[in-house]
C-alpha cells in the first residue's frame, strides 16, 4: 500500500513539473482577490486502534491580500471529508462511503499566504480552527466506539504553479488535529489541488 502511494505522489508531481511546460503562459502580473480551490488526496490516520488511508477532499475560499507582487496573504473558509470514502471500491462491490471507518469531516476558517519564489512557481502555507465531527474507537484497553464534535487547529503547506493570475495548480500537505474523550482521529493528508482566482 505503501509502495503505491509513493508511486502515485511521484507521479502527482512529475505531472506538476510537466504541466507548465506544456502549457507555458506569460508570468502572473497581480496575486490578490477572491478564490475558490479544490483538494483531493490520500489522508493518513495512525493512532491507537486506528492505521489505514482513505481518500478524503477539501473545498475552499476566501481572500487574498496583495502585499507586493510575490506576496499575498488572506483568508480563507472550508469544508472538508477526510475519513471515510475508498474510491477504490468504485469498481468493486463494497461500499464507497464505509460505516466503522473514523468519518472525519468539518469546516475549516484561516488565514493562508502565496509566496512566488519565480514568477510562475510558489509555495503556500495555512493554518486555522477546525469545526470537526467523526466518530472512533476510545484509546483504551476496551475501546468503545463514539460520536464525537469538537473545536481544534489545522495546518499546511504546499507548492504549485500560476499558469497566469487566474489559475494554478499544486501539491499540498495538511494536518487536522481531531482529540477527544480518549479518541484520537487526527489526520493528515498529502492532496493534489487546483484554484481558481477571479
Amino acid at each position: 500500500m505503501k509502495n503505491k502511494s509513493l508511486l502515485a505522489l511521484a507521479l502527482a508531481t512529475a505531472g506538476l513539473v510537466a504541466v507548465p511546460a506544456a502549457f507555458a503562459q506569460s508570468a502572473p502580473t497581480q496575486n490578490g482577490g477572491w478564490f475558490v480551490n479544490g483538494n483531493v488526496g490520500q489522508t493518513s490516520i495512525n493512532h491507537g486502534p486506528y492505521d489505514d488511508n482513505d481518500t478524503g477532499y477539501a473545498i475552499n475560499g476566501g481572500y487574498r491580500w496583495s502585499v507586493n507582487p510575490s506576496v499575498a496573504l488572506g483568508v480563507e473558509v472550508g469544508y472538508n471529508d477526510l475519513g471515510n470514502i475508498h474510491a477504490k471500491n468504485v469498481f468493486n462491490d463494497d461500499p464507497v462511503v464505509e460505516n466503522g471507518k473514523s468519518q472525519l469531516h468539518g469546516w475549516t476558517a484561516g488565514v493562508n499566504g502565496h509566496f512566488n519564489v519565480t514568477p510562475n512557481w510558489y509555495v503556500s502555507a495555512r493554518t486555522g480552527i477546525y469545526g470537526w465531527k467523526g466518530h472512533g474507537l476510545s484509546n483504551n484497553e476496551n475501546p468503545i466506539r463514539k460520536g464525537l464534535d469538537d473545536t481544534s487547529w489545522y495546518a499546511g503547506a504546499g507548492f504549485g504553479y500560476d499558469f497566469n493570475n487566474n489559475v494554478s495548480v499544486g501539491l499540498n500537505y495538511d494536518y487536522y488535529d481531531a482529540k477527544k474523550d480518549r479518541v484520537d482521529l487526527s489526520t493528515d493528508m498529502v492532496s493534489v489541488s487546483a484554484e481558481y482566482r477571479f
